[in-house]
C-alpha cells in the first residue's frame, strides 16, 4: 500500500531553563527553535493532496503562538514539566495530532532543534 509523508518547517523563539539540571542550561537562556512537522497518509483527497501545506502551516503557527517569544517555564505545561527539547517535541506532537489527525491522515513525527547541532525527533 502506498504511503505519503508530507513535511513543513518553521521556527519560533523562546527562552527556557532546565530545572535541576547540573550545568549551564539551568540558567535562563534562549533559542531560535527549529520545528519540522511530518504528516502521513495512505490515501489522497479528491484534489490529489494528502493535506494542503497551507493548513499545516496555519495550524502549526497557531500551536506555536503561545510559546513564541515567551519564557517556556512560565507557559503550561512547562510551568510543571521541564521544557527540554524532548518535552517540547512531545507536547507539540500532542497538540498537532489534536489539530490535524483524522480518519485519513495523522501526524507521524515532530523534530525540534535548539541549535543547528542538537535535535530531537518524537514519534509514537
Amino acid at each position: 500500500m502506498a504511503r505519503f509523508e508530507l513535511s513543513i518547517e518553521t521556527h519560533f523563539s523562546a527562552a527556557h531553563s532546565l530545572r535541576d539540571y547540573p550545568g549551564d542550561c539551568a540558567r535562563l537562556h534562549g533559542h531560535n527553535w527549529h520545528v519540522k512537522l511530518y504528516v502521513e497518509c495512505e490515501e489522497l483527497d479528491s484534489l490529489g493532496l494528502g493535506i494542503d501545506y497551507k493548513i499545516m502551516k496555519t495550524e502549526l503557527k497557531a500551536a506555536l503562538e503561545p510559546w513564541d517569544h515567551y519564557n517556556l517555564n512560565d507557559v503550561a505545561p512547562f510551568d510543571v514539566i521541564n521544557p527540554s527539547s524532548e518535552n517540547v517535541a512531545l507536547e507539540l506532537y500532542k497538540e498537532m495530532s489534536g489539530r490535524l489527525d483524522n480518519a485519513r491522515l495523522r501526524v507521524s513525527r515532530i523534530e525540534i532543534s535548539e541549535t543547528c547541532t542538537a535535535k530531537v525527533t518524537y514519534w509514537p
